[in-house]
């Protein structure tokens, strides 16, 4: 695996992001594409019509099939997170800190952790900021 670090974290799929994603949208594109010459043509568009229906579909579950499993993850990320800092100080973690926020901190070492998340409840630290601020990146290998 290549190591993580905040310029190469985020992941992309090829076969689901890029190929599956450009078949879909080149899909929609077309068949909407082919109604438009049925209706010109004064031909049966009800064939073009149920394609068009079913790409848009498909397109619907490309979208939710990801956000749906992201979802997950982001409670999966919470529950841990929030055991790593009980763990480190017998406290919860402070109810201030957003999703978001707490997705970052994850990438930070149980050394940095603490420090880190003491800054974001003060400073109120971006996502991207807390990123960047973690200095020996842990790395996430497991995300969906």
């Amino acid at each position: 695996m290549n190591e993580q670090n905040y310029g190469h974290h985020s992941r992309f799929v090829t076969g689901f992001h890029y190929i599956l994603g450009s078949f879909l949208i080149i899909g929609t594109i077309g068949s909407i594409v082919n109604i438009v010459l049925q209706c010109i043509a004064h031909d049966q568009v009800i064939g073009s019509i149920l394609i068009t229906l079913l790409f848009i579909c498909c397109l619907f579950l490309f979208w939710f099939s990801r956000q749906f499993a992201i979802k997950a993850q982001d409670r999966a990320i919470r529950g841990e997170e929030n055991l790593r800092y009980f763990i480190l100080t017998r406290k919860p973690l402070d109810s201030r800190i957003t999703m978001r926020q707490i997705i970052a901190l994850r990438f930070a070492p149980d050394d940095e952790f603490l420090v880190l998340a003491d800054r974001t409840i003060n400073e109120s630290l971006t996502p991207d900021e807390i990123k960047r601020a973690i200095k020996n990146w842990k790395a996430d290998h497991y995300r969906a």
